[in-house]
This record gives C-alpha cells, sequence and structure tokens, in this order.
C-alpha cells in the first residue's frame, strides 16, 4: 500500500510525460511547445496489484522452478517460432502497425485458436460496437463459446470485468482508444497509455493472463504514445504490408522470451489470414524471366534466407532535378549505390530518373541486398540481363568493393531449394562455402561492383 501525503498541482508534458512544479512554455526533456497540463495529485491510498507468491520475497536462483513455465501455441507454425517455440503465459504483448492491416483479423483468429484449446479469452473492442466485432468474427469462423466481447474504454469497467471473469487471455483492442477516468487528459494522450499499459503490465503478470495490446502507429512508422511503453511490454511485433496487396508480415522488434528481427509472414484472404511457409515460391511466382532490370537477391529476415525480386527502371528526365524513388529500401542507401555506379563505374545516369522497388511489398533493411540493387539499375540503364536463373548477394562499399555477408550458406540453400543454377556473391565469402554446395550450384565470386557488372550480358 502507498499512501501520497498530500493534495499538489503539478505540469504534466502531453508529448513526453515530463513533469514539473509549475507551467512553462518549452519542456526541457523533449523541448515541446505548449505542451504542459495542469494535473492535480489527490491525496489517496493507492492500491497495487500484489505479485504471486513467488515474487514476494527473495529467493535462490537455484532454488526456483522453472517446470512451471508455459508456453502456449498459436497453432500458426512460425508464428509460434517467433514467438520463441510458442507464448510465454503472462506476458504483454504489443502488436503495432497502421489502421486496416490486419491487426483486429490477426487477433480474433488468434482468439478462436486459444479458445479451441479450452482457453477463456476476453476480447475487448474499444473501436467496434459488439454487432461489428461479432460481423468480423463470423467471417473468419470464429465462433467458439470461450470467446467473449466485451465493448469498453473505461478502465474501471474493464477491470471489473476482468475480476469476475478471470481470462486466460486477454486482448485488447486499442490502447490508444482506452481511458482512465480519474486522468484527465483525453484517450490516446501521453498519459493515459503510459498509465494504461502499467495497468495491463499488472494485470498480466500478477494474474498470469496472457495479454494482447493493439497499438496505432504514426505517419512515420513509429508506435504512438511514449517510448516508455515499448519497456514496459515484454514483446513488440510490428505487422507490415501494403493494402494493395495480400501480403502481411509479422516483424519481432523485441521479444523477452524468444529471438528479436524474426518475421512470420501472412497472406490476407476473404476468410482471414493464412500462414506462407514459403515466402520465397510466393514472391518470385510471377517474375518476369528475362526483363532487365530484376534480379533475384537472397535477404536475411530473422533466421529464415527469402529470396525476393529487385525491379530497377530508368528513364531520362525532363526535368532539372531528376526523380529517385525507391519501395521497400532505405532511399540513403539507394543515393550511395547510384553514387557508387556515377563515380566508380563511371555509368552517366546523373540526368536520368531511377526508380527501385522490392516485388511483393518486402521492406528490406540489410546491405546483402545491395549488389543485387545496383545490378539491377545497371541492367536497366544497358538493357541486359544476367541469367533467369541467378541469383545475387553482397554488401557495396563506397570504394566499390564487394563486402562480405553473413549466413552465407543459408542463403546459398535456399537458392537450391528454389532451383536457382548461378549464384553471384562476394570472393571474401568463398572460403565458408562447402564442397557439396559448390556442387549443386555455379558460384561466381565476385570483388568489386565492375566484377558484377560483367556479368550481364
Amino acid at each position: 500500500m502507498v499512501e501520497m501525503v498530500k493534495n499538489k498541482t503539478i505540469w504534466e508534458c502531453s508529448s513526453c510525460g515530463f513533469t514539473q512544479s509549475k507551467w512553462g512554455g518549452s519542456c526541457l526533456n523533449c523541448s515541446s511547445w505548449n505542451s504542459f497540463f495542469e494535473k492535480i495529485q489527490i491525496s489517496e491510498k493507492v492500491k497495487r496489484f500484489e505479485a504471486k507468491k513467488v515474487g514476494s520475497i527473495p529467493m535462490r536462483l537455484k532454488d526456483i522452478e522453472i517446470s512451471s513455465f508455459k508456453r502456449l501455441e498459436t497453432n500458426f507454425a512460425h508464428l509460434d517460432r517467433l514467438f520463441g517455440g510458442g507464448i510465454a503465459k503472462g506476458s504483454l504483448i504489443l502488436i503495432a502497425g497502421n489502421p486496416g492491416i490486419g491487426k483486429s483479423t490477426l487477433l480474433l483468429q488468434l482468439s478462436n485458436n486459444f479458445a479451441l484449446q479450452n482457453l477463456k479469452v476476453l476480447y475487448i473492442s474499444g473501436e467496434e460496437s459488439l454487432e461489428q466485432t461479432t460481423l468480423r468474427a463470423s467471417r473468419i469462423n470464429a465462433s467458439s463459446e470461450n470467446i467473449f466481447i466485451y465493448s469498453e474504454t473505461n478502465f474501471s469497467s474493464i477491470k471489473l470485468q476482468i475480476d469476475q471473469l478471470k481470462p486466460d487471455i486477454l486482448i485488447v483492442d486499442s490502447i490508444q482508444i482506452l481511458y482512465k477516468p480519474e486522468i484527465s487528459s483525453s484517450p490516446g494522450s501521453i498519459v493515459q497509455v503510459r498509465e494504461l499499459t502499467t495497468e495491463f503490465m499488472h494485470i498480466a503478470k500478477g494474474y498470469g493472463i496472457t495479454t494482447f495490446l493493439i497499438g496505432h502507429v504514426t505517419k512515420t512508422g513509429d508506435i504512438a504514445g511514449p517510448r516508455v511503453l515499448e519497456h514496459i511490454v515484454d514483446v513488440v511485433l510490428d505487422f507490415e504490408g501494403e493494402k494493395q496487396n495480400g501480403f502481411r508480415l509479422l516483424r519481432s522488434v523485441k521479444n523477452r522470451f524468444g529471438p528479436t528481427d524474426d518475421i512470420a509472414i501472412f497472406q490476407m484472404t476473404e476468410k482471414g489470414l493464412n500462414e506462407i511457409s514459403n515466402p520465397s515460391k510466393i514472391f518470385l511466382e510471377k517474375r518476369d524471366k528475362n526483363l532487365p532490370g530484376t534480379i533475384v537477391a537472397s535477404a536475411m529476415e530473422g533466421i529464415r534466407a527469402i529470396l525476393i525480386e529487385v525491379q530497377a527502371l530508368i528513364a531520362s528526365s525532363g526535368f532539372s532535378m531528376p526523380t529517385r524513388k525507391c519501395s521497400g529500401l532505405d532511399q540513403n542507401r539507394l543515393a550511395l549505390l547510384l553514387a557508387v555506379l556515377e563515380k566508380k563505374v563511371r555509368f552517366q545516369i546523373k540526368d536520368m530518373d531511377v526508380f527501385v522497388s522490392i516485388a511483393g511489398g518486402m521492406k528490406i533493411k540489410e546491405p546483402a541486398i545491395d549488389l543485387a540493387i545496383l545490378l539491377a539499375i545497371a541492367s536497366s540503364f544497358s538493357n541486359r540481363n544476367l541469367p533467369s536463373n541467378t541469383v545475387v548477394i553482397g554488401e557495396v562499399g563506397l570504394s566499390g568493393e564487394i563486402r562480405s555477408v553473413t549466413r552465407i550458406e543459408s542463403r546459398i540453400k535456399e537458392a537450391i531449394n528454389m532451383g536457382f543454377k548461378n549464384i553471384i556473391l562476394p570472393k571474401q565469402n568463398l572460403k565458408e562455402i562447402t564442397d557439396s554446395i559448390k556442387q549443386k550450384i555455379n558460384v561466381w565470386p565476385v570483388d568489386t561492383a565492375e566484377d558484377a557488372i560483367d556479368k550481364l550480358s
């Protein structure tokens, strides 16, 4: 039990949560202007959630039993792997993504999968009515008797239902729409989101309820709310994808109970999300094999190698400032590779419009696809191409050298499994390749960007 000594007025920044004793025009912590609002702290006894007895007193490390640590299966094999072998019971999980990307659909499917395992699921729908949520659930055939839907935004009412129902799984859709009535700021504010997340953390840990929070993202792609939100939760998952195509990528950004930066790939259908077991096949199935400007690259997403198609288009610009656009990769990386082509390979493209895209809506951050991007641009510019059954791997340095990449064998094995016969890779990686692999695929090592471009025909 914690008791506040007296009432007092403080001023809190709505952007970062920083507090001070008097109003100020600019926040000393985040430099936001006009962001302070008045907050009265009322003298009262604040009840805290009590942890289970095992955590109430210090225990010797060797005396703590972990046999009771349980994981819940999602019935999605790759999603279970992403969580580290299933979802840890009592964990707090944040799933963030753009509106309409499929967050609610995914969690309704998970609700049904958990309910079929005789787990009681409480789904808090703050953005939709009971009828709307039921209609969405019927579309994906989620109709188990163990799923309870509650349309409410007041945390006090939600907490009361949690105490009465005692669910095994709690899903909150979404954290930005809920509010605590004792906090004067509006739903979705920094203070509301922070305090609500802390409350749900106490529920997850104190009651052992596995809790999912749906979060919104800003225009820049960051999770809406204070940065402390990501520190409070156990798992942060980014749900990515383009609305124009059906592919969805769930990326693990933080995971206290499993690997980070791993992914699970889904395809959105009329009946919900289907897990994709072979993403390379999906991303390459519509590829035009003999079209200049298209190159197949091998990228690592977490522990999985995926083959993707890099597309480039070069055209004469009608303006003094040529257009340089890319989709699925870093704009700064594209600028670097164009500079290498002009300076080191002497391609005259400074007056050309350049467009580069990763087919299928994938977003790739690793530099191992540099060489594929460079070759795709060179292929479109020169109207030459690589043999259609060739995969390209390699990072490009500022001097035009091709640098080694990690997990080269995993990348090559994926290329072999997909039926490719040739692979262009950094010469430095050659020593890591076994003779058995060399017998299955033609290995073309390169030292510089010019060496790689010479492979175009």
